[in-house]
């Protein structure tokens, strides 16, 4: 299920784990295949992983290693996606996906380790269950934005009703998100990597009649009009979207956690280095809230 040392190191360089966390993974690694119990824990969650491969929106329940020591418990993840990593290659194999695509899609991985380390100081992942996506074959890493094969639902069905393109629940469309740690969120980054997307989904899921793009992010809360400039990469990548729908449920620890990267930092304390630093910690400082934005646009 496990490569030896060895090659478990090179595999985590391929999947763009920080070299800083390395050593320990593979230290623990040995731990896991010398393990019966361990190894069963890790078939089990491989098999969980993987079942319904490719499937959209199946639900995928990575069981918890509550019973293990802190670092393996932050860690097993790690060893969970290296051991499904046949699994989606052959998927992706299956289904004509680039090499470059398939290695960019899973080195985020990497990032999330990292994300967590800038969190906690300390080896593990990120939002594990989020990762199930990239190792399905339901997101991909196309230029600067990942874009998630998704059926989307009632509600969203009845927004487009009212934009005229009625189609019914379930109808198959786009999720656009934004990872950080990968440079400007550009006007020239964003038509590159929408061009990337036009040409990817058309070729290697053309049963798949994508009408529309979705995006739910606080990226897309219209206060940040206030505060950044016109020109301004959010404002521009604003722009490319009409409005979903308004949440008024406050979500003020998403830009926290992704501006400053620790949702739980005290507000007060948030430093104001950049324009969007000063425009997340002034509005709260203020008494503002964040909002979750919905936008969309045809495809």
């Amino acid at each position: 299920m496990l490569p030896d040392a060895d090659e478990l190191a090179e595999v985590l360089l391929d999947l763009a784990v920080p070299h800083e966390d390395i050593n320990e993974l593979v230290r623990m690694g040995r731990r896991v295949t010398d393990d019966p119990e361990l190894l069963r824990f890790l078939e089990a969650s491989v098999e969980e992983l993987v079942r319904d491969m490719g499937e959209v929106g199946a639900a995928v329940d990575l069981p918890e290693l509550d019973w293990a020591s802190g670092a393996l418990q932050r860690c097993f993840p790690v060893y969970v996606f290296v051991a499904a990593l046949p699994h989606i290659r052959a998927h992706h194999r299956e289904r004509g996906i680039p090499a470059d695509v398939s290695r960019h899609t899973l080195a985020d991985l990497g990032r999330h380790v990292a994300l967590h380390r800038r969190r906690h100081g300390l080896p593990g992942v990120q939002a594990p269950h989020w990762l199930t996506h990239h190792f399905r074959g339901e997101l991909y890493q196309l230029g600067r934005l990942q874009f998630e094969r998704a059926r989307h639902g009632e509600r969203t069905g009845r927004m487009l009703a009212s934009a005229g393109l009625e189609p019914a629940p379930g109808t198959p469309c786009l999720n656009l998100h934004i990872p950080d740690f990968l440079g400007p969120l550009s006007p020239a980054a964003c038509d590159r990597s929408l061009a990337l997307a036009g040409e990817f989904f058309a070729r290697h899921y053309p049963e798949e009649k994508f009408r529309v793009a979705l995006c739910h992010s606080w990226l897309l809360d219209p206060q940040l009009k206030r505060y950044l400039p016109e020109d301004s990469h959010v404002i521009r990548f604003q722009e490319r979207f009409r409005v979903a729908r308004e949440d008024t449920e406050p979500a003020d620890t998403e830009p926290v956690r992704f501006v400053f990267g620790d949702p739980e930092l005290p507000i007060e304390t948030l430093p104001r280095r950049t324009s969007m630093e000063r425009a997340v910690g002034d509005h709260l400082r203020a008494g503002g809230h964040w909002h979750i934005g919905h936008g969309w646009f045809p495809w």
